[in-house]
Parts: C-alpha cells; sequence; structure tokens
C-alpha cells in the first residue's frame, strides 16, 4: 500500500489528508479481493475460522469490505475508478441466486442469533452500503435480483437477535428496505423495536449499555451511536440520537492517546480504527463539540498508529489482532475477515472534499493538552490523561460485560473487562498469566476475579476525580464464594498518579489480598504501598500483553481478615512520587500529597473529598 506524501502544513501532526484515507480504503479493497470466490459472493480470507463456520466468514469478508467500497465511492460521489461497485453487484447477484445451498457462490441464510446468527451482523452492512450506493449499483439491479435481495434481508426482520447492540441491524436493513420502497409492517415493527430497546439503554454522558447489563466499550461508537445517527442523517431527520453522540464525544474525545492510540479496553478491538468511526460521524452530522482539525487528529492519528505499527501484513490483509497478529484481543466469534468493520472508520469519507473536515489546519489531540481527569457516571468509567507523554489511563468502575441473567461466577472472567484500569500503552495480560490492575482475596491459595461491578459513584475536582465500586470476590476453585465478602474500591486520579483504595469485609481468618499494578516492560511503572501492605514484589507475565512481548507487573501483598483498609500509588511511569502521607482512621482515610492537597476517603457510605 503506496500512501501518498504527507502534507505537513495541513496536517502537522499526522501527515494525513484525505487522500490517505482514499488510498487506504482502495489498497484494503485490493488487497481483500484477491481472495473473492469466482462469483464474487464470498472474499475468503486466510486464515483460522471463527466458531460461525468458513461460508459465514466468507460472507463477513463480502460485507465488510463493501462498506468501505460503500464509504469511498459514495463521497466521492459515485467516482468509481476500481469499479469496486460492480464487483459487489456481481457478487450479490451470485450470493442471493439460491441462499442456504451449499455451493461456491450462495449465502448462508439468516437465522436466529443463538442457531446460525451471524448473517444477520453482515446484513446490516450489506443493507447499510447498498443504501449509501443505491444510484450507483441498487437502482441498476435488474428487478428479479432485487426481490432476491430482499428475501435475503428480510431473515434479519424475522430472527431473533443477539439481546444487544444486535438489535440494530435489524433496524438498519429496515431503514434499507423502507428506502427504496419496499416497507410495511415488518419494517415498521423492527425499527419500533430496535428504538425501544436503545431508549432503554440508555444511561446518561452520552453512553448506552450494550443490551441489559452494563457492558460499555467502544461499541458505544461504532454501533450503538452510528446506525441510529447515520440512518437520520441518510433521511434528512434529527432526533436526539445526535445530541447524544455530542456528548458522548465530549468524553471519548479523551479516549485517544497523543500517538493515536484508542484505549485498549473491551472485546473487539481488532475492529481496531473502527473506534475513530464516532469522531468522523460526529464531524460528518454536526454532532460533535469538537473543530473540524481536531476531528481530523483524532481520526487519522489512528489509523496511522495502526499503520505504522504492523496492522496490515505484507499481504496487504488486516491481521486478527492488535498491532500485527495477537490471539488475546480475539473472540470465538472472531474470524479472517473481522478486522474489516474497521471500515466503519471511513464514514468520514462522506464528508465532501471542500469540508472543513479535510480542509481546516490539524489542531492538538485533547489528550496532548493538559492533565485532564474525566468522571462517567453513568458507566462508572475515570478517563485520566497526561499531556506529557499522551498517554490516556481509564479506570473501570462500572462496565462488567456480564449479563443480568448470568451468574456471578469466576468462569466468564474476561480480561477485557474486569481489570480496574486500561489504557493506551497497555493491555491486560492473557488468561493463565498474573492479573494486571487488579485486587484480590487469596483464600485456600486459590486467587479470587472480579466479575460483576457495582458502581457506587463518580465525580470531578478541580484537576483530580475519582471512582468507586464494589464487588463480591469469585473463585473458580473451591467454593465459588465466601459468604459475607465484599471488595470495596475507590480509585482517585491526579496528574499522573492513581491512588488506589480497597477496603475488603468479611475476609476468613488465613486469607491474603493481593494487589497488582500495571503491565509493562520493566522499569515503566510503579506500584508504591501507602497503607496496609507489607509484602512486595514483581511477577512476570511470559504471554505479554498487545504491547509487549514480555512484560512485569508490580505486585503487593499482606494479610487480611475481617475488615482492613489498603492504600496504594500506581502510575504508568517509573518516577514514584515521594512525600505522600496516609492516615486512616476507623471509617476515614486521608491522603496529603507534597502540594498540599488532602484527599480524603470515607466509608458507609463511600465518599470522596478533595481541597
Amino acid at each position: 500500500m503506496k500512501l501518498p506524501a504527507e502534507d505537513r502544513e495541513l496536517s502537522p501532526h499526522t501527515g494525513y489528508t484525505r487522500r490517505h484515507w482514499e488510498t487506504v480504503a482502495d489498497g484494503l479493497l485490493d488487497a481483500a479481493w484477491r481472495w473473492a470466490s469466482p462469483g464474487g459472493a464470498f472474499l475468503d480470507l486466510p486464515g483460522r475460522p471463527s466458531v460461525s463456520g468458513v461460508r459465514s466468514d466468507g460472507l463477513e469478508g463480502y460485507a465488510r469490505t463493501f462498506l468501505a467500497a460503500a464509504f469511498r465511492v459514495a463521497g466521492a460521489k459515485g467516482d468509481d475508478p476500481h469499479g469496486w461497485l460492480g464487483r459487489y453487484a456481481e457478487g450479490i447477484t451470485a450470493g442471493t441466486r439460491d441462499p442456504g445451498r451449499e455451493d461456491a457462490e450462495s449465502w448462508p441464510l439468516i437465522l436466529d442469533h443463538d442457531v446460525q446468527g451471524q448473517p444477520m451482523v453482515e446484513s446490516a452492512s450489506v443493507a447499510l452500503s447498498l443504501r449509501l450506493t443505491r444510484e450507483w449499483l441498487w437502482d441498476r439491479l435488474d428487478t428479479a435480483v432485487q426481490d432476491r435481495v430482499e428475501e435475503w434481508l428480510r431473515g434479519a426482520l424475522r430472527h431473533v437477535p443477539a439481546p444487544n447492540n444486535w438489535y440494530l441491524f435489524s433496524s438498519t436493513v429496515a431503514g434499507f428496505l423502507e428506502e427504496v420502497g419496499r416497507g410495511d409492517a415488518e419494517t415498521a415493527r423492527a425499527r419500533e423495536r430496535a428504538l425501544g430497546l436503545l431508549e432503554s439503554w440508555y444511561r446518561g454522558d452520552g453512553w448506552y449499555a450494550d443490551g441489559d447489563g452494563r457492558a460499555f466499550d467502544q461499541y458505544n461508537g461504532w454501533a450503538l451511536h452510528l446506525y441510529p445517527v447515520l440512518d437520520g442523517y441518510l433521511t434528512g431527520e434529527t432526533s436526539v440520537h445526535g445530541r447524544r453522540l455530542r456528548e458522548h464525544l465530549a468524553g471519548f474525545r479523551l479516549f485517544f492517546g497523543g500517538d493515536g492510540a484508542p484505549v485498549y479496553f473491551g472485546r473487539s478491538l481488532t475492529y481496531r480504527f473502527a473506534a475513530a468511526s464516532a469522531i468522523g460521524l460526529g464531524a460528518l452530522t454536526g454532532n460533535t463539540p469538537l473543530g473540524p482539525g481536531v476531528s481530523r487528529r483524532l481520526m487519522s492519528g489512528t489509523l496511522r498508529y495502526f499503520l505504522d505499527r504492523g496492522s496490515v501484513g505484507e499481504d496487504g490483509l488486516l491481521s486478527l489482532g492488535w498491532h500485527g497478529p495477537h490471539d488475546a484481543s480475539l473472540q470465538h466469534y472472531s474470524g479472517p475477515a473481522s478486522p474489516y468493520w474497521a471500515s466503519k472508520a471511513f464514514v468520514c469519507l462522506l464528508a465532501p472534499p471542500d469540508d472543513p473536515l479535510w480542509t481546516d489546519v490539524e489542531g492538538t489531540a485533547p489528550s496532548e493538552g493538559p492533565d485532564t481527569v474525566l468522571a462517567i457516571p453513568s458507566a462508572g468509567l475515570l478517563v485520566q490523561t497526561t499531556g506529557a507523554d499522551g498517554v490516556v489511563r481509564l479506570h473501570n468502575h462500572g462496565s462488567d460485560h456480564v449479563r443480568p441473567h448470568e451468574p456471578d461466577s469466576a468462569e466468564g472472567e474476561d480480561p477485557l473487562y474486569a481489570r480496574h484500569a486500561y489504557s493506551t500503552r497497555t493491555g491486560p495480560t492473557a488468561m493463565g498469566n498474573v492479573r494486571d490492575n487488579h485486587f484480590a482475596v487469596v483464600v485456600g491459595g486459590v486467587r479470587s476475579a472480579r466479575r460483576r461491578i457495582r458502581p457506587i459513584g463518580a465525580g470531578n475536582g478541580d484537576g483530580w476525580g475519582w471512582a468507586a465500586s464494589w464487588h463480591n470476590p469469585v473463585f473458580a476453585a473451591g467454593p465459588p464464594m465466601v459468604p459475607g465478602l465484599r471488595v470495596e474500591s475507590v480509585t482517585v486520579a491526579r496528574g499522573r498518579y492513581e491512588l488506589r483504595v480497597h477496603r475488603v469485609l468479611g475476609a476468613p481468618p488465613g486469607a491474603r489480598v493481593e494487589l497488582t499494578g500495571w503491565a509493562t516492560d520493566p522499569g515503566e511503572s510503579v506500584l508504591r504501598p501507602l497503607l496496609g501492605w507489607t509484602g512486595q514484589d514483581e511477577l512476570r507475565a511470559p504471554q505479554g500483553t498487545a504491547f509487549t512481548r514480555w512484560a512485569v507487573v508490580p505486585r503487593l501483598t499482606a494479610d487480611a481478615e475481617g475488615t482492613a483498609v489498603f492504600a496504594a500509588l500506581a502510575s504508568l511511569s517509573a518516577e514514584p512520587q515521594e512525600g505522600v502521607e496516609v492516615t486512616a482512621g476507623p471509617s476515614e482515610l486521608e491522603v496529603r500529597w507534597p502540594d498540599a492537597f488532602v484527599t480524603r476517603v470515607t466509608f458507609d457510605p463511600i465518599e470522596v473529598t478533595g481541597a
């Protein structure tokens, strides 16, 4: 993929312009189409199959790359010098000729999510792409082919989605069918159902839960905001969804490091620069608090971040992983074409070349400005940025990805949600290695896991912020829970430092506690004991993280029985904070910083103040 020359006058931070975005889209499409089936219905990219099987994976390759082509051509007002739409027209004609048949081209049927659901996900990309390119593709198909496509798409309206953002897939299909004059009661029901659920999942501050639980992650931007806001943009309608996207971006703008990296947090991270889709969508629709130059800085920063770090291999394909291949970044549903949901980032190309998004001079990324701490109470998240290094840290006191009907069991522990902290420079350690950024109660030699997170509160002060939660420690071996055992956790962020306070209640005799810090290369982080800790060492994580092949994790240890309070100071930096003094009483902990700032944490109930 040969990129155009950098333009450091227009884009002083990244050098990227609209032409770079177009070139990347074309390059990804060109490489993917080398693996097309003879009729173009499947793009069977090489690699390990997903749990859905190779036929579904081939459809995924077609549908997700179709999104990139659609944004590319629609943004160019139909100019298609590479003939992408002709290929997709041939593919959809072949794929819908006899759906469900086991031949070289027929697409799998869309069934319930627990039977054969992945095609429902891909149907949304197909429908949205057809909608974006209607006058150059759909309107030129034979009526018989259009009828076949409609019948296949209606499978998404007639079967049960997964209980989360999947309901927006059927709504997206319905929106397309209605636009091309094929709407009816069935499409209306799908849209009404999806919007009703979306409303029930809204938690405030621009954040939706991904279903009836507390899953907050990148799906907020690349799914829960993208589909309804883009639908409104295409129909010319204004709605509450645009206002919520603006609110979301007011905080989400801080989720990108100065080097362009998104915070490594939550599932489906192999979609990589799809994280920037919400930024581009906000700029396109006007639903953003960011200036055009800042929006492009964030978008181009994350695109360049991944291109510079090997996300595209020598074969021109996006790999399954983060920088390059990385198994721990994947889920069971990840297949060779899954990374091409990154195509959603190309929504920015719908903004015309003369739009300020492309003509304004690049601004500075918010994480490169003054040190910032932002509390997001609705999601139980605390964002901390440091301008000196552009690193973003995300402290998690509210997102657990545990569905309401699921037991609070250690068996489902997910490192992508269970940790207390994430960042743009580190990833969680893999299962089987020592847990990073984790507070464990050790009973009978078994370390506890953190699953269901109960947020207590979050707030901001002048240059500092806090978030708190509690959880019941659960164990993978022996009794799953210890009666009466509970852990309350508080994070106070200030500058580059994190005050981590944990109160254990109901610890049985013989129990121990452990606190771990950031998983990094040696010497890149610090975890300093302040109160209650008696032991200190460092453990190895041989599987490393998405950012480093091999990692070390600092650890503090102590005995615990009954009720006990522990405090430590962590920093994603090797510079320790000296002169911090801690005093503790029966129901209060006070931390005095070298500059005379005082943080007080009180219990029963938990409250945090600073002065």
